[in-house]
């Protein structure tokens, strides 16, 4: 039962073997048993669990199965939940509770899923390896020693440790896809404007889009056939084409006809021999089924990173101006006055990468800098699409590594921040392009496991299940689960 994939347990249920509460229940046992262990959950109401899965069921006899009835989804601790406490793991938010529902998470509960709880994360999505959380770091279910990845890594975590079959997280620099590769699942980015944003708490709002983290790429499919489409409450959200066919994608066996970049500088000195080794392995077996391997060039991705860390924080210092100390969340004792109010609230309510991005991007944003950095990033971001558009000319899909490196150690990179950030290279420069990316298990390194990244052009994420649902049927890597002790 703990590592089943949506699909099973949706079996399970019409064929009467089971029900939405009895898995529910086995869900909550296991993490009751071993989150001490990993650390993936923060926000726990087994009463609401158990009441939304007595609810599926009752649909179930009176009404017929929803697309996604009594299947229980982990939720990252940035979607606003109606009742429940929602903190994105920082102080400032600790005891917050939204009076609505995150627009995701209302497509979810109408599509009959049972939302498990609220999963760790880089405090408001800062982070590379899920250790600024004020909740202290998740560990990788492969290895308690090492990271999960982040900002997703305690979704990424519930799902690799068998706490859930399937769990939603957020995407602004490769917080879906790196800590999928790290933790062995299947992470989409969607096209920017694909989900609505509307009560995802926001971190940089031009980058940040939600996305499912699954085993199986049919399941990942499932998922965000719910969560796509227009939201009035959004404007950056569009209609979504083709978003009826997704599913229909997954059946795909081979890759005849399929041309596949392989752009040079994702192949670079510096990645890991044995994760380089598994993405060339994982690119044969593109060919032997079918599948042509295109070199291409995609010249302005050694200026993604600069570009993505210097708009990124400038939107940040932007969107937490709103943590205050005044209408919500942490609020600092007896302040002298309305300055220290406002101050100390903020030093004592975020973390030091939080405080570190909210000074370096009201630093490229003041008076005198703003054209030499902000907008000088924007132009680059304007470069990198453009690469893509070329790109795509020659080719249909583009293969890179999700990640140069498999999962290090905790504590490891806390002190290098440069470091840290360069963990997100293979994934930033998507969020600039706001273009649809995957993750898929392709290997293990050491042990450890490597995520295949699949890039497409906007809005055809089909053709990304297309690719990805061929590899799947010839691979078994979905397949390979960690040992969790607990």
């Amino acid at each position: 039962m703990p590592f089943s994939n949506l699909e099973e347990l949706q079996q399970r249920m019409q064929s009467g073997e089971s029900n939405a509460v009895a898995i529910a229940r086995s869900y909550m046992m296991r993490i009751q048993e071993q989150n001490a262990n990993i650390n993936a959950f923060v926000h726990l109401d087994q009463d609401s669990v158990i009441a939304q899965a007595q609810a599926s069921d009752e649909h179930r006899k009176q009404h017929g199965a929803r697309l996604l009835e009594g299947l229980p989804i982990a939720i990252k601790d940035i979607f606003c939940t109606r009742g429940e406490n929602t903190t994105c793991c920082s102080n400032i938010l600790k005891g917050f509770v939204p009076a609505y529902d995150a627009e995701v998470i209302r497509r979810l509960r109408e599509a009959g899923a049972v939302l498990l709880g609220k999963t760790n994360m880089d405090e408001f999505a800062m982070g590379s390896s899920n250790e600024t959380s004020a909740f202290g770091p998740v560990k990788n279910p492969w290895d308690t020693d090492r990271i999960p990845g982040g900002s997703s890594g305690g979704s990424a975590a519930a799902v690799a440790a068998g706490f859930a079959p399937a769990a939603l997280g957020t995407d602004t620099g490769g917080s879906i896809r790196q800590p999928a590769s790290l933790c062995g699942l299947v992470g989409l980015k969607p096209t920017y404007g694909s989900i609505s944003r509307r009560g995802i708490i926001a971190f940089a709002s031009s980058l940040d889009q939600a996305g499912p983290m699954t085993r199986t790429v049919t399941d990942n499919a499932r998922l965000m056939s719910v969560m796509a489409g227009q939201d009035a409450g959004d404007s950056t959200s569009m209609p979504v084409p083709h978003a009826n066919t997704w599913l229909d994608a997954c059946g795909k066996t081979d890759m005849k006809g399929l041309k596949i970049g392989r752009p040079k500088e994702y192949f670079i000195e510096g990645i890991d021999p044995e994760v380089r080794q598994r993405i060339e392995d994982a690119l044969a077996q593109c060919e032997a089924l079918g599948a042509e391997i295109v070199d291409i060039s995609l010249p302005h991705t050694k200026h993604a990173t600069a570009a993505y860390y210097v708009i990124a924080p400038s939107e940040a210092s932007a969107n937490l101006s709103r943590y205050d100390g005044v209408r919500y969340g942490h609020r600092t004792e007896d302040p002298a006055n309305l300055d220290d109010l406002y101050s100390i609230s903020r030093d004592e309510g975020f973390g030091e990468e939080v405080k570190r991005r909210i000074l370096t991007g009201a630093f490229a944003l003041s008076s005198g800098y703003y054209e030499a950095y902000y907008t000088k990033a924007q132009k680059v971001r304007t470069l990198i699409r453009q690469d893509f558009e070329k790109a795509f000319e020659q080719v249909d899909i583009i293969a890179t590594p999700a990640s140069p490196i498999t999962a290090f150690k905790i504590g490891e990179k806390t002190n290098d921040p440069l470091t840290m950030y360069l963990a997100d290279i293979f994934t930033i420069a998507l969020n600039l392009a706001g273009l649809p990316g995957m993750s898929q298990p392709c290997g293990l390194a050491n042990g450890l496991p490597v995520g295949l990244q699949w890039i497409a052009p906007a809005w055809q994420e089909g053709t990304i299940y297309n690719a990805a649902s061929a590899y799947e049927s010839a691979t078994t890597w979905h397949t390979q689960t960690p040992e969790v002790k607990s």
